[in-house]
């Protein structure tokens, strides 16, 4: 079993965090191979997906440490209780609830609460959070991140919403460790025709842009 400073470490290496919502139930276990053979190895499944954490626990089972699956969605006590009963290995909340952070390092897991504002994004780090999840990040963008970032340097912002081939290197540019990817990756037409091989590829893709967007960051500073 991965301790959560291990899977913190992970979560930023590559840094693409895979998301995966869909309205119908969807088969979790070919969704992270297929990221795997691409180089994305965190995916997180929203409560919003039905059946998310019977195929958690499924996947898990499987895949044991060769991935990290997480649960997103997450906007209660009751909710993370239940991820990380069904075996998430990380917990996303879209908003800001401090008091998830005590029950998910409890468990050894790892957490990401969301923000939209400074205060939010500092009261997320106060309380313990591994990460900020910048939501929606779209109408924000990379200037944001680098402003926000001036006068709170020490925040480790996951931005979510927006991010895709195109914004990826500002993100990071702007100091983010990761970043949250959707439908950018996770398509809807990739899930509807089981296209597991444009998965891997579409992954690759994503993977390779922050290796350099990384790898361009490092040299500047």
């Amino acid at each position: 079993m991965r301790s959560r400073e291990d899977i913190v470490r992970r979560l930023t290496e590559p840094g693409i965090v895979a998301i995966v919502r869909s309205s119908q139930p969807v088969p979790i276990l070919p969704v992270v191979e297929a990221l795997l053979a691409g180089g994305v190895v965190a995916v997180e499944i929203t409560l919003t997906t039905p059946g998310a954490l019977k195929a958690l626990t499924a996947a898990r089972a499987v895949l044991g440490e060769r991935a990290l699956v997480g649960v997103g969605s997450v906007t209660n006590a009751g909710a993370a209780h239940a991820a990380i009963a069904a075996g998430a290995q990380f917990v996303v909340s879209p908003i800001c609830r401090p008091e998830l952070v005590g029950l998910a390092h409890g468990a050894g897991v790892p957490v990401m609460l969301g923000a939209y504002t400074p205060s939010e994004a500092q009261t997320a780090h106060e309380a313990g959070a591994d990460f900020v999840k910048l939501f929606p990040a779209d109408g924000l963008g990379p200037a944001h991140v680098k402003a926000l970032r001036a006068p709170l340097p020490h925040l480790r912002i996951v931005p979510t919403g927006g991010v895709d081939l195109n914004t990826l290197a500002g993100f990071v540019k702007a100091g983010c460790p990761a970043v949250g990817v959707g439908s950018s990756l996770v398509s809807a037409a990739i899930l509807r025709d089981a296209n597991w091989a444009e998965l891997t590829c579409q992954s690759r893709l994503f993977v390779e842009t922050i290796q350099v967007a990384k790898a361009g960051a490092a040299g500047v500073r």
